[in-house]
This record gives structure tokens, C-alpha cells and sequence, in this order.
């Protein structure tokens, strides 16, 4: 028996670099690197990514104040159930913030009870819906989440994965504030970009039945 997903409010989101599929452009190329690297979970690159965020976070940009120690950090799990206690993309960035005092702890109760289609490898139209992500999440026990919760991805499209994650937390945890972090966010709408490191601070929004990711 599954979850019906309800239509819920918007969820505030954070990200620090932008990536580009399509572009052409030397900036363009260097953001598809960029994504390669962080899939990688390259452990040199992953202290990289987390310095700067900690600088972004610490300086005059639009990170400032959006990590810092009393945030619990809850990595977003991958389209599958892990094996053998491997680490995810989001857990081994998650550490790397909190490596970097951007968190109180890191919190891996979120997990995957079954597997999604990867959504860059479904075709258009196919890809997992909000409600099918939300049923593919199940919580491990814990004491309550009392302190703010930023739910930490490596990347972010429409951000139908951090809706479904930030309502199936908030349902086990009503009492949580949560927000989300995700290193990159994809430009997929757009011809290219010009710079790789673009911070900014959005919404990732319920309407018309889907997310809408603004920006």
C-alpha cells in the first residue's frame, strides 16, 4: 500500500554552483566536469566544494547564514536502496559541510525502501513523480528532530526529490523547520551559462500538480 502524495508549500532551497547540459561555452564545459567530479565523489573535490561553500556561507553573498552549526544536515538518499552501508553523493558532501562547521551533525535517517528510475536516464515525461518519491522514502527511527534541518543534495533540477523529501520528514517531524541545500543546480532552460559559481537562495514550489523550481 502506498502514500498519496498532498500538495504542500514551497520549500526554500540554497545552491552554490550551476551546471549546464546543453551550452557550448567554456564555462559550460567546465560545469559538466564540475557534476562529473561531484558523482565521482571525489574526496579532494568534495573538501573544495565545501570550502567554498563555507566561504560563500560566511561572506556577504546569498548563502549567508543558510549552514552553520545548529543545522542538522540529512543527506538525501540516492534513486536506490545503498548496499553495505556505501555512502551516497549526498552523505559524502553532507560530511564535508560538516567538516567545515556548516552543521551540528549529519543525520542519515532518510533512506530509499525501494528504487526510483534515475531521473538522467528516464525519458522526458517518465521521470519520478513527486508522489513516487515520496513512497520510495521511509524514515529510520529517531528522537525528535528538534533543531532546523537542512536536507543536503549534490544536484537539483525541478527538485521533485526535495519536495518529496522535506514532506515525508515534516510528516514524521512536524515540529522541524526544513530547508534544503543542494551544491548544484541544473540550467536547463537556459543556452548556456557564463559562470560556474552562481549562489543563490530559491523556492522549490507545488503547482499545477509538479515541482516548479524558481530559480
Amino acid at each position: 500500500m502506498t502514500t498519496t502524495y498532498h500538495a504542500r508549500g514551497g520549500l526554500i532551497f540554497a545552491s552554490c554552483y550551476v551546471y549546464s547540459p546543453m551550452g557550448s561555452s567554456p564555462a559550460c564545459e567546465r560545469s559538466r566536469l564540475l557534476r562529473a567530479l561531484l558523482k565521482a565523489a571525489d574526496e579532494r573535490f568534495m573538501f573544495k566544494y565545501a570550502v567554498r561553500v563555507r566561504q560563500e556561507v560566511s561572506g556577504c553573498s546569498p548563502l549567508s547564514g543558510f549552514l552553520g552549526p545548529d543545522k542538522v544536515l540529512v543527506p538525501v538518499p540516492g534513486s536506490a536502496p545503498r548496499a553495505g552501508g556505501a555512502m551516497s553523493v549526498a552523505q559524502h558532501l553532507a560530511s564535508a559541510l560538516l567538516d567545515e562547521g556548516l552543521g551540528h551533525s549529519v543525520w542519515p535517517g532518510l533512506q530509499r525502501a525501494f528504487a526510483v528510475q534515475k531521473s538522467a536516464t528516464a525519458a522526458r515525461g517518465s521521470r519520478p513523480t513527486v508522489g513516487a518519491h515520496y513512497d520510495s522514502f521511509a524514515i529510520e527511527p529517531a528522537d525528535t528532530l528538534t533543531r532546523q534541518v537542512i536536507l543536503v543534495d549534490d544536484i537539483v533540477t525541478k527538485g521533485r526529490t526535495l519536495l518529496a523529501a522535506a514532506a515525508r520528514i515534516q510528516d514524521a517531524f512536524p515540529q522541524a523547520q526544513i530547508r534544503a541545500f543542494a551544491l548544484v543546480r541544473t540550467m536547463g532552460l537556459v543556452s548556456g551559462v557564463e559562470s560556474l559559481l552562481d549562489p543563490c537562495i530559491g523556492e522549490i514550489a507545488w503547482r499545477a500538480g509538479d515541482a516548479h523550481r524558481t530559480p
